[in-house]
């Protein structure tokens, strides 16, 4: 039997708390051309690891090529993994929302087709509901800013596609700061 005393078990406590892995979320969303969105998420403190991808739309294991048809119905997304703990789903809808026109359907910028759509893909009943009353609560502002009410889809998320590994990190990989083209 070995015997520990309390202030031995304290310190344990505490030193296995920088052993301990926090539980990450997940937050999909779709607004414009992913190379943008993607560096601007890497960005926030909390967010673990990003990915750009293809969701939404009926072919399994589309390619950016198909995507580009506009035949597929998928968006270009990014996937988040986040911590709660660091970063709320709020913050980050917040940050999706701020960085992007969300009164346009099917289009960012210059880019045009649904590919281009603004969509929350929620993964969860907290998600959507966080989702819905913050772009409710948004409209106003919205409104002022672009003399429009936001159209972003609030939908379930779908299976999430991976995109080449020439589109990850694409802007980092390149030198760009940012994609040319902002708001509309």
């Amino acid at each position: 039997m070995i015997c520990v005393s309390y202030e031995h078990t304290r310190e344990l406590d505490k030193n296995l708390l920088d052993y301990i892995v926090p539980i990450l979320m997940k937050a999909t969303f779709a607004a414009g051309c992913f190379w943008g969105v993607e560096s601007l998420f890497r960005q926030v403190k909390g967010v673990k690891s990003t990915q750009v991808g293809y969701t939404g739309g009926t072919l399994e294991n589309p390619t950016y090529e198909d995507v580009c048809t506009g035949r597929t119905g998928h968006a270009e997304s990014i996937q988040i993994d986040y911590d709660p703990s660091v970063v709320s789903y709020e913050e980050l809808l917040k940050i999706f929302w701020s960085n992007h026109n969300p009164t346009t359907i099917n289009q960012q910028g210059p880019d045009i087709g649904e590919q281009y759509r603004s969509v929350v893909f929620f993964h969860n009943l907290e998600q959507e509901k966080t989702a819905k009353e913050l772009m409710e609560k948004l409209q106003p502002a919205t409104f002022k800013r672009f003399g429009k009410k936001i159209v972003t889809e609030i939908v379930p998320a779908k299976t999430f596609f991976t995109a080449e590994e020439y589109h990850q990190r694409y802007l980092e990989k390149n030198g760009f700061a940012h994609c040319s083209s902002k708001l509309n």
